[in-house]
Formats: C-alpha cells, structure tokens, sequence
C-alpha cells in the first residue's frame, strides 16, 4: 500500500516543475521576442492626427447674398462658396471709371495748350523777323533821308518822319524778341502741367485696379481642396472684413504629431519607415515616415511653459513632436480626421541602414 502510494505522489510532485518551466521558458521566449521588437523599433500612443486647416477670411465687409456649399461638404480649389452683395463696389468701380475718364481728358487739353504754346513760339520767331526785315528797310530809308536832308533836298519833317520810322520799327522789333522767351516759358509750364496730370493719371488707374480688386473680393472662393467646416456665416448675415466664415481641411495636408519621449529620439531619424493605426479604424494600417522634428518641447510652447531656473522643480520626461508624413492614397486618407489618436511604430533599425 505504502509503495502505491509513493507511486501516485511521485507523478503530481512533477506536475508543478514542469509547469513551471514551461512558464519560464513562455516568458523568456516573450521578453526575448519583445527586446528583439523594441530594439528596432520605437513605439507611442501619445500621437494624433493634424492637418493644414486653412481658415477663409472675408477680405471685404457686405451682405451675404449666395452661399453654395453645407457645412462638412467636400470642395475643390476655386470652387465658388460665397457671393457678397457687389453693388457698392460696383458703384465704387464706375466711380473710379469716371475719375480716370475725366484724367485722361485733362492731359489731352494740357497737350493742346503744350501744341499752342509750340505754334506761338513759331509765331513769334516770325514776328522777330519780319520785325527784323523792317528794322532794316527803316534804316535804310532813314539814311538815304538823312544824305538828303544834309543836301537840303528834303524837308525836316520828311526827316523826323524816316527818323520816327526806324525808331519805330527798332521798338517792334525789342517786343517781338521779348515774346519768344515768354512763349518759350509758358511752353515749359504747359509741359510740367502734362505730367503733373499723367501723374495723376496714374492714380486714378490704380483706383480703378484698386476697385476691380475689391469688387472680386465679393465672391469667395475655396483657397484649397478639402472638407468645409465651422460655417459661420447665413444668408442675408453682414459680414465684416477679416471675419472668418469658414474653415478648409486641406486633403492633401493631412499628417501624424507623434510626441516621444525624449529618451526615445536617439535612434529615429528623418525617413524611417513608419507604422500608423488609428483608433477609429484598427483594422487599417496606414504606413508613413518621419518628416520632422520639433525645434523645441511640447512644454516650451505651452501656454506657461515651465521655469527650472530656481531649482526648485520636479524632473518630468519631456515629449518633443515629430512629424510623420502618411503614405497613403486619397480614398485612405480621407478616412482620417485631425484630432483622431493613433498608434504609431516607427521602424528605427531600418531607418538606419
């Protein structure tokens, strides 16, 4: 009886060993295969999806008169999205028109006066002549008198009268070469006066640039391809100018912000295969690489970051940002949400080689 005993106790005393065993070899195995894991690769679950949001701003103030999208609508690049009441700027521009009209006919009458000017100094360089042919037919006339008043074969006063000639004509011929400066002179005003008025010609075209601009500011257009979101604004709202209406999640600017720990940012580098699973869809695995890293902390740009300079502070493993471009095509990535958390695996000992 004693040995049947024994016998039975014999195989349950090796019950326990052998599990035992079996768990130890189960865990060795696990912490082998995690070291191996881990040791190519760096993992965080403190990441989330971003995105370039591009915020749409009314660059002028205005009725809201047509509104063509719903909120969370999908739109193109250029798409129309809002039409603001434009008649004010409509009347703003024909002003403009009228101004720049009335400009243009200022320089062409100052052109004119510059032409008459022209023409009275032609004028006036023929008076000098025919001013100049008289002084001499007077001074001949006066000395053929003269010998003949000296031979007595004239009277004084037919002398006086040749005299009074040629003094005569002496005087004209002082004005009229006085008038050629005079016209000379108002030319050159006319002249400054046409580009004093061409000058203003200029500003009266860039008040009607100036309009143009304006006036196709009141119809809005989407700045980017992507998702509407946060509409503002309602039909028959007044709007101001810098107001936001709406913003744009760009499709094409949708990227991961994984913050690592800074004990783990010595092996990653710029390129490494990355491994991405959002929480919304664990069934899909998005597949990226490293991008970026952050110039500073996730702590520095806090609203208050921290101050260590007193000496009086508690060490905190620091998170730095990294960003990670997904490789993905469009139908993929516009599953993805910014804000969405993510897992993200990044191969390191591939990066490497």
């Amino acid at each position: 009886m004693e040995q049947n005993n024994t016998q039975k106790k014999g195989p349950k005393k090796l019950v326990f060993p052998i599990i035992l065993s079996l768990v130890l070899v189960g865990a060795l195995v696990f912490g082998i295969k995690e070291y191996v894991y881990y040791s190519a690769h760096e993992v965080t679950d403190n990441a989330q999806v971003d995105a370039d949001i591009s915020p749409v701003v009314a660059r002028v103030g205005g009725y809201v008169k047509e509104i063509h999208f719903v909120d969370n609508q999908f739109v193109h690049a250029g798409d129309t999205l809002v039409v603001l009441d434009d008649r004010d700027y409509q009347v703003k521009l024909q002003q403009a028109y009228a101004a720049l009209a009335s400009t243009k006919q200022s320089v062409d009458v100052s052109q004119v006066q510059v032409n008459e000017a022209k023409t009275s100094i032609a004028t006036a360089l023929a008076n000098v002549q025919q001013a100049k042919v008289s002084v001499w037919k007077a001074n001949e006339d006066f000395t053929r008198y003269e010998n003949l008043y000296n031979d007595h074969a004239i009277t004084k006063a037919q002398y006086d009268d040749a005299k009074a000639a040629k003094e005569s004509a002496e005087a004209q011929l002082a004005i009229m070469q006085s008038q050629v400066p005079t016209q000379t002179k108002r030319v050159d005003v006319n002249q400054r006066q046409v580009g004093a008025t061409a000058a203003n010609l200029a500003t009266r075209q860039a008040d009607v640039d100036f309009a143009k601009l304006q006036l196709s500011y009141t119809v809005i257009t989407a700045p980017a391809s992507g998702i509407v979101s946060r509409r503002n604004i309602q039909l028959g709202q007044l709007v101001q100018a810098g107001q936001t209406l709406f913003a744009i999640v760009n499709e094409k600017g949708v990227y991961v912000t994984a913050n690592f720990k800074e004990t783990q940012m010595e092996p990653l580098r710029i390129g490494e295969k990355v491994d991405i699973t959002a929480d919304a869809y664990a069934d899909s695995t998005f597949h990226g690489e490293v991008e970026s890293f952050s110039g500073a902390t996730g702590a520095k740009f806090s609203l208050l970051p921290p101050d260590n300079a007193t000496g009086n502070f508690v060490k905190v493993v620091q998170r730095v940002p990294v960003r990670i471009k997904i490789n993905a095509d469009s139908s993929l990535m516009r599953l993805l949400r910014p804000g969405m958390s993510v897992y993200v695996v990044v191969h390191t000992k591939e990066g490497k080689d």
